[in-house]
């Protein structure tokens, strides 16, 4: 089966409104199993608010204590309003990235156009934010201080660029990554199917092999998973602190 047959996204609702085809597919479903999953842990776990945490709860104190750390260790004390902001893309990311690796799910962060509208939606905010705290003093971050200002005809086009990019680099780390490991997974899959079926009993023991280096590699792509959401967290961090600090 070809390895990327699996990110192909399909309707499972046919919606056309004013010509414009809405309908709701399986990354849509698989989005709404990741919310919901979400809510079950945060507000369910915390329902009881126990002395001695049960596992729902103490996985949910978990991950806010992570986040809030990222938070406090990135973006300085001053970012902890926005806590809710980085721990919502955080959770949304993390539980995209793991419902994936379910066999028959769908990785929706898999896809460019949901990975640059997280993306595009941290640009937005950490503009507005800046815009909002610095006004127009926020023009400065493209001309740092001290520079000559025979430079600004060459620094400030560059500075500008590599601000646009920030939702462009962004949003393609996370979804080539999910993406390239996925079809791994899928082609040293088929790799072992096909010795098993083509030698018989002895492509059973040859067979082990591509499957051992198939158990490994899944491993590692929840390793990846895991470390996908925390590097989009850690940027997004870093990008608060800019616009709060114009570092």
């Amino acid at each position: 089966m070809d390895p990327l047959h699996q990110f192909q996204i399909n309707p499972i609702l046919q919606i056309v409104i004013a010509g414009y085809d809405v309908s709701f597919s399986n990354s849509s479903l698989f989005m709404a199993v990741a919310a919901g999953l979400i809510y079950a842990l945060l507000v369910q776990g915390m329902k009881r608010r126990a002395l001695v945490p049960g596992r729902l709860q103490s996985m949910a104190e978990m991950f806010y204590e992570f986040v809030a750390n990222l938070v406090r260790d990135n973006a300085g004390h001053d970012a902890r309003p926005y806590f809710p902001f980085v721990f919502a893309i955080f959770m949304f990311v993390l539980f995209g990235n793991l419902i994936g690796m379910i066999p028959y799910t769908f990785t929706f962060t898999s896809h460019i156009i949901v990975t640059f509208t997280l993306a595009f939606a941290v640009f937005v905010f950490v503009t507005i934010l800046a815009l909002v705290k610095h006004g127009m003093h926020f023009f400065t971050f493209f001309m740092p201080h001290g520079v000559p200002m025979f430079l600004a005809p060459i620094l400030i086009p560059i500075e500008v660029i590599s601000y646009l990019m920030r939702p462009v680099s962004l949003s393609i780390r996370l979804f080539a990554n999910m993406m390239a490991g996925h079809t791994m997974l899928k082609v040293f899959a088929g790799f072992t199917v096909l010795m098993g079926s083509a030698l018989g009993a002895l492509g059973f023991a040859v067979g082990l092999v591509p499957l051992a280096l198939n158990v490994a590699l899944t491993g590692f792509e929840f390793l990846v998973a895991f470390l996908q959401a925390y590097v989009f967290s850690i940027l997004t961090c870093l990008y608060i602190r800019d616009a709060l600090e114009l570092h």
